[in-house]
C-alpha cells in the first residue's frame, strides 16, 4: 500500500542523506498526483485510474458537489443525536480513519471536533481541497492493498461504499479494518439504499421512480459488485469478528414534503443530492451494462431527466432507507480476565 499524501503529514520522515534527494521525491509525487488528477474521461465524466477494477462513480467536480450534499444530509438526519458525525461511543480518539473520504468533509469535521486526534481520509482520487485542519491528512490510496500505516485506529468510518467492492473484497476490507483497530476500537458504516419508497400511496405504482433501485441492482450484479450492501453489511461485519454490533435504520425523505421541520430540512438537502448525483451514479452502469443491454449516453440523459421531473413532483412523498452499523473490536482475553468479577 503506497499512498500519496495530499495534505501535509507531520509524521512523514524524509531521509536527507545518501543518494536520496527530497526534490526527486517531490517531483515524482507531483507527477503521480498529476496523473491521478487527470483520471480518464468517458461520456463527459472523469473516473479514477488508481485501481484497475471498475468503479462506477465519477471522480470530478460535479460528483464531489454531490458528495458534499450527501454529507450534509447525513448530518441533518443525525442532528438530534449527541454527535451528528458518528454513533460509536468513542469519546477521545487519537487516530481516526475515513475510508472513501471523497472530498474529505467527514474527516475535516471530525478533525475539528477532536483537535488532539490525527484524522486520515483515504480515497482513490485526490480530493479537491485547498485547506484542511493541521490534524487532518487526506491521502490517495487503495484500501484493498495491505495497509502500511504504523498506528492502529480508535475509529474507522466508511460511507457510500455501495458498488465499490466484490463480496470477497468486502470480506477482505472488513478484516483489514478489524486488524487495524486498537482493542476496544470501533468500526462504523452508513449506507443508503438506492430504492425510492413511499408509504402513503402518493406515488403511483407504475411511476418511473420505482424503476431506479431494481434497475441498478441488476447492473450491479452484472458488474459483480452488489449495490445492495445495506442487506449484507451487518453479517459481513460480524463475520470479521466484531462484537457489540449495533444497527439503526432510518427513512430519509427525498424532498421537502415531511411536516416535521428537521425532516423537511433534511429532505430538501437530500433531493438536491439525488438531482445532482443521478447522472453520475447512472452513466457508467447504464452505458456499460444497461438494462437489459447497454444504453447510449443520450438514453441515460433522457432517463435521468424523467427521474428528476418525477422527484420534483410536490405531491410525491418519496423516501429512501439508510442503514448504519457500528461495532467493536474485542478486547484481548487477558484484559477480559483481569476485568471479570473475582479476578
Amino acid at each position: 500500500m503506497s499512498d500519496i499524501i495530499i495534505t501535509p503529514d507531520p509524521n512523514v520522515y524524509l531521509p536527507s542523506s545518501g543518494d536520496y534527494d527530497p526534490e526527486d521525491w517531490r517531483s515524482e509525487t507531483t507527477s503521480i498526483a498529476s496523473s491521478l488528477y487527470k483520471g480518464f474521461m468517458e461520456n463527459g465524466r472523469r473516473y479514477q485510474t488508481l485501481r484497475d477494477s471498475e468503479y462506477f462513480s465519477p471522480s470530478d467536480e460535479r460528483q464531489f458537489e454531490t458528495y458534499e450534499m450527501g454529507h450534509l444530509a447525513c448530518l441533518l438526519m443525525n442532528a438530534k443525536g449527541p454527535n451528528p458525525l458518528f454513533l460509536s461511543p468513542v469519546l477521545s480518539p487519537k487516530h481516526v480513519l475515513d475510508i472513501g473520504t471523497g472530498q474529505g468533509s467527514w474527516a475535516v469535521d471530525v478533525a475539528d471536533m477532536f483537535p488532539s486526534a490525527v484524522v486520515r481520509g483515504v480515497d482513490l482520487f485526490p480530493p479537491p481541497v485547498d485547506w484542511t485542519p493541521p490534524n487532518c491528512i487526506l491521502e490517495v490510496d487503495d484500501v484493498l492493498q495491505p495497509w502500511t500505516w504504523s498506528q492502529k485506529f480508535d475509529l474507522i468510518h466508511l460511507r457510500h461504499g455501495i458498488g465499490a467492492f466484490t463480496p470477497d473484497e468486502w470480506d477482505s476490507l472488513y478484516q483489514q479494518c478489524y486488524d487495524n483497530l486498537e482493542y476496544g476500537g470501533w468500526f462504523e458504516q452508513i449506507e443508503m439504499n438506492i430504492c425510492c419508497e413511499c408509504d402513503d400511496g402518493s406515488i403511483p405504482a407504475d411511476n418511473i421512480l420505482y424503476t431506479w433501485g431494481p434497475r441498478f441492482f441488476a447492473t450491479g450484479e452484472k458488474l459483480g459488485k452488489s449495490l445492495e450492501v445495506t442487506k449484507t453489511m451487518r453479517s459481513s461485519i460480524e463475520k470479521a469478528g466484531f462484537i457489540e454490533v449495533h444497527e439503526k435504520e432510518t427513512k430519509w425523505p427525498i424532498g421537502a414534503w415531511p411536516k416535521d421541520k428537521s425532516l423537511k430540512e433534511a429532505g430538501m438537502v437530500n433531493i438536491q443530492h439525488w438531482l445532482a448525483g443521478m447522472e453520475g451514479y447512472s452513466m457508467y452502469l447504464l452505458t456499460k451494462y444497461g438494462d437489459p443491454v447497454p444504453w447510449t449516453k443520450e438514453e441515460v440523459l433522457v432517463y435521468v431527466a424523467e427521474m428528476r421531473k418525477a422527484l420534483k413532483n410536490p405531491r410525491f412523498h418519496a423516501y429512501q432507507r439508510a442503514r448504519r452499523v457500528w461495532a467493536k473490536k474485542q478486547l484481548p482475553d487477558q484484559f477480559l480476565k483481569a476485568e471479570s468479577p473475582g479476578s
